[in-house]
């Protein structure tokens, strides 16, 4: 498993988000479309109606945000064991029958600027037509079933964001 901007990769599945456990809500990409997950929720929103996937009240990398984390990981350490969830994003899964707003975990506190606006790319691009998203969601399948070291670096990370998306190549 391995996370890459806001997806998490879990061997041939692609996560928007962290990958839910039991009853936590998440969104799951598919090749038949855009699965929501938790609680008893399974809605599906195939590719051919998703018109757009973004993604809101992502945790961004920022001075404040890391002076923030620093303190929660002091308190956390004091409280003996005690922890807080992790943040949360909203996902917008735009339909011609309007948008329904998703909840998800975040699998990171907190993302760089250029991996968050890489990820919208890719959602973007996700969208563009049957062959392109099947082709990419492909091989975000593929590399997360060869990964087996964990989340990669953030220079990776963001070169796997812009193959995804076609915009450059791993060097």
């Amino acid at each position: 498993m391995a996370m890459v901007g806001l997806f998490w990769i879990a061997e041939g599945d692609v996560y928007v988000g962290a990958k839910p456990s039991g009853q936590a809500p998440g969104v799951r990409l598919t090749p038949e479309g855009v699965v929501s997950l938790g609680d008893g929720s399974s809605d599906l929103w195939p590719w051919d109606e998703v018109r757009g996937l973004t993604v809101g009240d992502v945790p961004l990398k920022t001075l404040k945000r890391q002076i923030s984390v620093m303190v929660d990981m002091v308190l956390t350490v004091t409280s003996f064991g005690e922890t807080d969830a992790p943040p949360m994003m909203s996902v917008m899964v735009e339909t011609a029958d309007g948008t329904t707003d998703l909840t998800v975990y975040a699998a990171a506190s907190s993302y760089s600027q250029e991996e968050y606006d890489l990820s919208l790319s890719l959602l973007s691009h996700l969208t563009a037509g049957e062959a392109t998203l099947r082709a990419t969601l492909a091989a975000m399948a593929q590399w997360g079933r060869a990964q087996e070291d964990g989340s990669p670096r953030a220079a990776e990370r963001e070169g796997l964001l812009r193959e995804w998306v076609g915009v450059g190549s791993l060097s």
